[in-house]
């Protein structure tokens, strides 16, 4: 599959409620045909003709990250729907206590205001924590899900320790450097882009929040299909646990691997990420 080249279309941002007090703000990428029939509806409810996708950035990270995934997923036919984590763009500060179901909670509001009340949802790393329970916790607003560049259960040392010196910006450049390449891109792609965006002030709140509800409970349940994307360099997803979610959840997964890409896989090989993502997502019910 081919797809046509990604429209060079500027996100609107919204504002929604959020279920735990504060506001979200949501950058929303669709075709122009799309944005000229909210110009006409009724702002609070606008209708989604496309259909949704929503997408979830990594951890530390906003979801301006997932941009050039974004456009190429409008290229293909979707509306998507960018929700930005708490405390980061315009969403309200984390609340206290925050957990994964609030998250989740966050990424239902977004489906039932902006995505017709039923959407795909699509996690990068930490992102597909939030996936996955938006799926236990809101299972009739989730189509599909797609864990892009999940960790393995089990990874190898010092990657956990690199995440910390690459969103550290009071590290020596080249020791980011360093980080970025062995634990999130690829042989021969460039890190530098991922030099800035990190936001380390909320690192504990959210390891926090990874904890509850504890990973067993989502990790092996799931109400929708779930694509697992991987990069065929994630040194967080070694070759031999390709299959690992697979073995547990069985046909309700499909695995697929971007060649040339590593851990920022949408942000390495975007085009090929949206393929997957258009290709399986015609498999599903609608």
């Amino acid at each position: 599959m081919n797809l046509p080249a990604a429209p060079a279309i500027p996100s609107r941002s919204v504002l929604l409620p959020a279920e735990a007090g504060g506001q979200i703000e949501v950058l929303v990428d669709e075709a122009a045909s799309d944005k000229a029939k909210d110009a006409a509806a009724d702002a609070a409810a606008p209708p989604a003709a496309a259909p949704a996708i929503v997408l979830l950035p990594s951890s530390l990270r906003d979801a301006r990250d997932l941009a050039p995934l974004a456009l190429c997923l409008v290229a293909a036919g979707f509306r998507v729907l960018r929700p930005q984590p708490r405390g980061m763009g315009r969403s309200s500060a984390p609340p206290a206590n925050m957990t994964l179901h609030h998250l989740a909670a966050d990424v239902a509001q977004t489906i039932t205001s902006l995505g017709s009340g039923r959407a795909i949802v699509a996690g990068h790393a930490f992102g597909h924590f939030v996936a996955r329970v938006a799926d236990l916790d809101h299972a009739a607003l989730v189509r599909g899900v797609v864990v892009m560049a999940a960790a393995a259960r089990s990874f190898p040392p010092g990657l956990a320790q690199a995440l910390e010196t690459a969103a550290d910006a009071a590290q020596p450049r080249p020791a980011r450097l360093a980080a970025l390449q062995h634990a999130f891109f690829a042989p021969g792609n460039d890190p530098s882009p991922w030099l800035d965006g990190w936001r380390p002030q909320w690192r504990e709140v959210y390891r926090q929040a990874s904890a509850t509800p504890p990973k067993p409970s989502w990790w092996l349940h799931s109400n929708a299909p779930i694509l697992d994307l991987q990069g065929d360099c994630d040194p967080w997803r070694p070759a031999a646990t390709r299959n690992e979610l697979q073995a547990v959840l069985g046909e309700q997964v499909s695995v697929a691997c971007i060649a040339k890409a590593s851990h920022a896989l949408p942000h390495e090989r975007p085009a090929a990420a949206a393929e997957a993502i258009t290709a399986w997502a015609a498999t599903l019910p609608v």
